[in-house]
């Protein structure tokens, strides 16, 4: 019996139109894991950029550290056993009907990350741990945990799992999972794969999931 770790994150806003700052893709980025050194080599790498004066924040994010901070964490995350997938959901394509809620819509990415990214990772006598970086507002958040609850009752089978919801400082894996789905982000919205090329030898699944659509609703 193996325990497994999902961290997840999520790249992209949950807002459907067309107007200045909006996200054109809502990316569900989710690492899984069976050794969690990184959690402590990233412990021990913000120490040493503290020590040089580096301009390290609270907690690495990648939206907003700066490009030498940024080298430092990719080159930790790159030396690591880990397995990236991403789901990358095009909003304009999306039915009106999958975006009547902010929830609603977050179970299509997760739906299909579960069934086809994660339980092909997932063996008889596995335990799996989901652990997912908190989003919303407290009410909302209590509602993308009961909706991730449903989707993982659907698609992992025969194994025992979990779910929790934690802000993005609570768990450098939580931190991992960030800077994944930047990288992964940054390469769909704006073309720009110096990161992606970092992990993307990592990735086992990026599924563009209503690639095959032509209809935009927006």
């Amino acid at each position: 019996m193996a325990k497994k770790y999902l961290f997840s994150d999520e790249a992209g806003c949950l807002t459907f139109n067309r107007n200045q700052n909006i996200s054109k893709y809502f990316i569900i980025c989710t690492v899984v894991m069976e050794d969690l050194s990184v959690a402590a080599d990233l412990v021990k790498l913000r120490r040493e950029l503290v020590w040089q004066r580096k301009p390290v924040g609270d907690y690495f994010h990648a939206t907003t550290d700066k490009q030498v901070v940024r080298d430092a964490v990719f080159d930790v995350i790159a030396k690591h056993e880990i397995k990236i997938q991403a789901t990358i959901c095009e909003k304009a394509k999306a039915q009106p009907k999958t975006t009547t809620s902010k929830s609603r819509f977050y179970k299509y990415p997760w739906f299909y990350t579960l069934k086809h990214g994660i339980a092909p990772l997932i063996d008889n006598g596995d335990e799996l741990l989901v652990t997912a970086a908190s989003i919303g507002t407290k009410k909302e958040r209590l509602t993308f945990c009961n909706e991730l609850d449903d989707v993982a009752s659907q698609t992992i089978k025969g194994v025992p799992w979990v779910v929790d919801f934690r802000p993005s400082h609570c768990d450098p894996c939580l931190q991992v999972a960030d800077y994944c789905a930047w990288a992964i982000q940054r390469k769909w919205e704006r073309g720009d794969i110096q990161s992606y090329d970092i992990i993307k030898h990592m990735i086992t699944r990026e599924y563009d999931l209503w690639s095959h659509g032509k209809t935009m609703y927006y």
